[in-house]
């Protein structure tokens, strides 16, 4: 995936994953200046304890990350970010961590890169996962933290002298990609640098890039806008075996989930929040969940009713894809051929019974099957092995 371009503002929340730059603000939020002191601030941390600014008073530099479980760009981050720790924390530099998001501030669909939320629960899962090995606090409950230093994105970097002063404000670098060949200016470490010296620092301000601060009071917005997304309506399309070989076969920028079930299949009804689910939560990449029904013709309004009640309608953008195709939907009902016929085009390897799952790559390449009702956290943790967890150049 490339990086996207900047963005007007007036976009819906669901965009703002793949924003580059800070376009959202808040009410409250303070534009910290250059030689203002570091605001206090009391969270509580990954580690059980309360921690609050005078406990990081000694060092040369404090370096304050704001950062999060959820964005492209701090993951991308993070082993660059390792090996700026390793060395200069031991040179006198202070690093502390800050979650300012809170998950209400989150719709589903910007979490695509990502097993976690961004609740401070998931923030313990995250950092073991990651190997953090400083302190991470979490401020997403009232957010007084972020708008007290001026959080607009994670990553935010705000870095402060021996008298906690504010020496610089900006990016981690200029970078959204893992590799470090990628980076071309290493802002954060230019400043660290200059402050260790005793110089004053060279680009003292720069421009945040990565996920937008996820407030609080983007909750409604994001309610109304999932509200909607559930009353989207579904068109259920007939489809033969030859139809779904086509769509087997790959060949569109999209990673395919084939979902085979029925209204009369409990395993398929218990399961199918977690396909919609998924398929929401992926919307913003490129991913497509195609559902295909083995009720009888007879038995279509109802099997359409099914899938509208449970929020099985295309998003904005599958619309268009499915149009460029030449299609109207994703949702289908078997139809001009038997259960076995269905079997041979989809999946040869199909044991039978169903729900039965097949999740392939652009090229019809199976990545993941599953005979049965799946684990939607297994299942997600199969899309974004193979989607990833960065932004790609």
């Amino acid at each position: 995936m490339k990086q996207p371009k900047l963005v007007p503002l007036g976009l819906t929340v669901s965009m703002l994953l793949t924003v580059p730059f800070a376009v959202y603000s808040e009410d409250g939020i303070h534009d910290l200046k250059i030689g203002d002191p570091a605001p206090d601030f009391a969270l509580p941390g990954i580690d059980g304890k309360k921690h609050r600014l005078a406990d990081y008073k000694d060092d040369k530099v404090l370096m304050i990350f704001f950062t999060s479980n959820h964005c492209p760009t701090s993951h991308g981050a993070d082993a660059r970010l390792k090996k700026f720790l390793a060395s200069t924390r031991p040179r006198g530099l202070t690093f502390v961590a800050i979650n300012p998001n809170h998950p209400d501030g989150l719709g589903i669909d910007e979490l695509g890169y990502s097993k976690y939320n961004d609740g401070f629960e998931d923030m313990k899962k995250y950092a073991a996962e990651r190997g953090f090995d400083f302190p991470y606090l979490y401020d997403g409950d009232k957010q007084t933290t972020a708008k007290a230093y001026g959080c607009l994105a994670t990553p935010h970097v705000f870095i402060f002298d021996a008298e906690r002063k504010l020496r610089y404000k900006g990016r981690f670098d200029d970078s959204p990609y893992e590799s470090e060949a990628t980076v071309k200016s290493p802002d954060a470490r230019n400043a660290v640098e200059a402050l260790f010296a005793g110089r004053q620092v060279p680009v003292p301000i720069t421009k945040p890039h990565g996920c937008s601060t996820k407030w609080n009071s983007k909750k409604t917005g994001i309610t109304q806008r999932m509200e909607k997304w559930d009353k989207t309506p579904v068109d259920l399309e007939p489809i033969d075996a030859t139809g779904v070989a086509v769509l087997r076969k790959g060949g569109t920028k999209n990673v395919r989930l084939f979902n085979v079930w029925a209204t009369w299949c409990a395993p398929c009804v218990a399961e199918f929040p977690e396909l919609v689910a998924t398929a929401r939560r992926f919307d913003m990449r490129n991913f497509e969940f195609i559902s295909i029904s083995l009720d009888q013709m007879k038995d279509l309004p109802k099997a359409k009713d099914f899938l509208e009640k449970r929020g099985a309608g295309l998003s904005d953008r599958l619309k268009k894809s499915v149009k460029v195709e030449g299609r109207k939907s994703n949702s289908y009902i078997f139809a001009g051929g038997t259960t076995e016929d269905l079997m041979k085009a989809l999946d040869p390897e199909w044991p039978g019974g169903i729900p039965h799952t097949l999740l392939i790559d652009t090229k019809g390449n199976v990545l993941w099957r599953h005979n049965g009702q799946v684990n939607g956290d297994e299942l997600r943790a199969k899309v974004l092995e193979h989607l990833g967890t960065y932004y790609t150049p």
